[in-house]
């Protein structure tokens, strides 16, 4: 929730967009989600003092969802604030998600999305590619030209281009009016926000049949030169030994940051992480795509010299002759693969981000300007299991760096209540706290002494002074982010005059860390007093709702991937169905059983396939946990997440295997094989 308290000045300034005037004090505008929300929940009403005066426009909200409130009040009632002359930026000045988390974004799917999209573009390019490309080279021999032959080629491909732009675009206004009324979870947004302009149209309606054209042009390039060798079915070259390049550097700078951090040895220097593991990521994609043809060919020859089955022979000669086919029925899974690993690792730091690992959660509350009262109700907050109330001892502004210790006023259940851990100690007396993971402070020495300015509600001021005492109580605290600090001068609240108390001070309140214990505490801190300024160690609450955004991106990124590549291997095995017809049709006609021809099928797919995937899951892993060692977390090797990664890749053999059935038991028709 956002909430702009608003006093008047001297003189009027034009409203905030959404709004027509300005609220008075006592007045509140509201969003139209805020709006239920206080119908649904009235306790709310303690966090927007006033009497609701009108709705917030669309104008003035970045999406429906948005909970925004623009509050009414008197110039006393602001403890503090700036002067405003004018509402109304040509940007965000608190961004949605911060630039640095948006890279990550970017940069994972670009993996997720991009890799499979690029894989499924270049299996439509070869659509058909056998039969299309000997249909091509019968045009060249009758006497077509080449580049007769290619703008013949280009032309049905930018034809089916156009409509397929036409499509696209038809199908994602209607997609943004819907998903955009029914929202995503964590945000949703204005359908006229989604619309794409004249521009982006434009792009896509003339980007596509440009694509469209050179991938026809190239693809019928072959047919064009060398005809006689396509109507013949020349055999492939074998792929060349340079697609291994990308993947050994690749590796190398994946396994170079997963020694680093297995070693105790994580690097410093961001801007060159943030180069190259970017760098790695995209190289050892790559890497997997031109490795493929390789590594199925060198498995393919080895098995067929070793083995004795008809069926398994039969397919792995042809996947020797033919690589090609496979790597375009498989690039689309092995990717895939790879990148819902990659998708893990982020989901993992992001986790890191947002998780808190204290088993306490602190909150801290500036005292200035705070009435004695309100304290009070700040203290007996439901969920608050300690509470206590830090100072820092006066200081001679003159000197450069003066001595100064920090207090603690508190009784000993209360602190208690603060920390996991604590010693025994006495109620009445003053002691240092230690803890002795924690760096002690140099200026609380026993004996010392150091004066503290204390102020009551009328003004009147005393000084206090604290002699360091010589008793100490161990206390533990590995979160870091304790309420307590190491050499604190624990004072009890008996020892300060009545209604007096430390100036500068700080209210230092704490529950559990539970995330709904969080919001409570939040939430009904807000109702004491709705513009307090409430700071929580170890958690970034304007953070959460970037997350949740950035994990709803990410969710829907890795559901677009599994489309786009379950989708570049439906094509894919289609395309290589109709391929094999004749292959199959001699096979049968030969005397080769539908057992036979069924086996030699899913071995000619699945075992390439098996061997891409067991590289992907390992290079997957290893750029997971790279990346993990770059991102500064904590979690370095993500053990939960191979059993997952693990049934994915069985899933795509089993896939893999029932797809490449669609054309075996058909009846046997010879007029395939007179034809040619």
């Amino acid at each position: 929730m956002t909430r702009v308290f608003h006093a008047p000045g001297a003189f009027a300034i034009d409203p905030p967009p959404g709004l027509r005037v300005l609220p008075a004090p006592g007045e509140v505008f509201v969003s139209p989600k805020l709006h239920e929300e206080l119908k649904n929940e009235p306790g709310l009403a303690q966090l927007v003092p006033g009497r609701e005066v009108g709705l917030i426009g669309a104008q003035g909200l970045a999406h429906p969802d948005e909970l925004y409130a623009y509050v009414g009040v008197t110039r006393n009632q602001m403890k503090d604030g700036s002067p405003v002359t004018s509402y109304g930026w040509p940007y965000a000045k608190n961004e949605t998600v911060e630039p640095s988390t948006l890279d990550i974004v970017r940069f994972t799917l670009a993996g997720v999305v991009l890799l499979p999209l690029a894989v499924y573009l270049s299996v439509c390019a070869r659509l058909s590619a056998a039969a299309r490309t000997r249909r091509l080279a019968a045009l060249r021999l009758v006497g077509l030209s080449k580049k007769g032959v290619q703008r013949v080629n280009a032309a049905e491909t930018v034809a089916a281009a156009l409509l397929g732009a036409l499509l696209g675009l038809g199908i994602y206004a209607v997609a943004n009016q819907l998903i955009s009324r029914v929202g995503l979870p964590g945000f949703r947004w204005y359908p006229s926000d989604g619309s794409l302009s004249l521009s982006a149209t434009f792009i896509c309606l003339l980007g596509c049949p440009t694509l469209a054209w050179f991938a026809g042009a190239v693809g019928a390039r072959k047919a064009a030169t060398n005809p006689l060798a396509v109507r013949r079915s020349a055999v492939e070259k074998p792929p060349a030994k340079w697609g291994l390049l990308p993947l050994l550097p690749g590796l190398g700078i994946v396994t170079g940051y997963c020694v680093a951090g297995a070693t105790g040895h994580v690097p410093r220097d961001t801007s060159l992480s943030s180069t190259l593991m970017p760098l790695a990521v995209v190289l050892v994609g790559i890497g997997l795509v031109l490795s493929l043809p390789i590594l199925s060919r060198s498995l393919s020859r080895t098995l067929a010299r070793t083995c004795r089955s008809l069926p398994l022979g039969l397919a792995m000669r042809r996947n020797e002759v033919e690589p090609g086919g496979v790597l375009r029925v498989a690039t689309g899974l092995v990717l895939l693969v790879y990148a819902a690993s990659l998708a893990q690792g982020v989901l993992i730091e992001l986790d890191q981000v947002s998780k808190n690992t204290s088993p306490v959660q602190s909150y801290r509350l500036p005292l200035d300007g705070v009435p004695q009262d309100e304290q009070s109700a700040f203290e007996a907050v439901a969920g608050v299991r300690g509470y206590g109330v830090e100072a820092s001892s006066w200081r001679d502004r003159d000197t450069e760096f003066p001595p100064m210790i920090s207090a603690m006023v508190a009784t000993c259940s209360q602190l208690r209540g603060m920390v996991p851990k604590i010693g025994r100690c006495t109620d009445g007396q003053p002691f240092r706290v230690v803890n002795p993971r924690e760096t002690y402070d140099e200026d609380s020495k026993p004996g010392a002494i150091f004066p503290f300015h204390l102020r009551n509600e009328r003004g009147e001021r005393h000084v206090m002074t604290v002699r360091v005492p010589k008793r100490q109580v161990i206390y533990g605290d590995e979160s870091g982010i304790s309420a307590l600090s190491s050499g604190q001068v624990v004072v009890p609240p008996s020892f300060l005059p009545a209604g007096f108390r430390p100036e500068n001070a700080t209210l230092i309140l704490v529950s559990s860390s539970a995330p709904q214990t969080v919001r409570a505490v939040l939430d009904d801190i807000g109702g004491v007093d709705p513009i307090a300024k409430v700071m929580t160690p170890g958690v970034v609450v304007t953070a959460l709702q970037q997350i949740t955004v950035v994990k709803t991106i990410l969710a829907l990124g890795m559901v677009l991937g599994l489309i786009i590549g379950v989708a570049a291997y439906l094509v894919a095995a289609t395309d290589r169905a109709v391929e094999r017809r004749r292959q199959v049709t001699a096979l049968s006609l030969l005397g080769a059983r539908p057992r036979t021809l069924r086996t030699l099928q899913v071995a000619q797919v699945v075992l390439p396939l098996a061997v891409g995937l067991v590289l992907a899951v390992v290079a997957g892993k290893a750029a997971e946990s790279s990346y993990l060692v770059t991102g500064g977390g904590e979690i370095f090797w993500d053990g939960s997440g191979v059993p997952l990664l693990l049934a994915c890749a069985l899933g795509a053999v089993v896939v893999a295997a029932v797809g490449s059935l669609p054309l075996i038991g058909r009846r046997i028709d010879p007029e395939l094989i007179r034809r040619d």
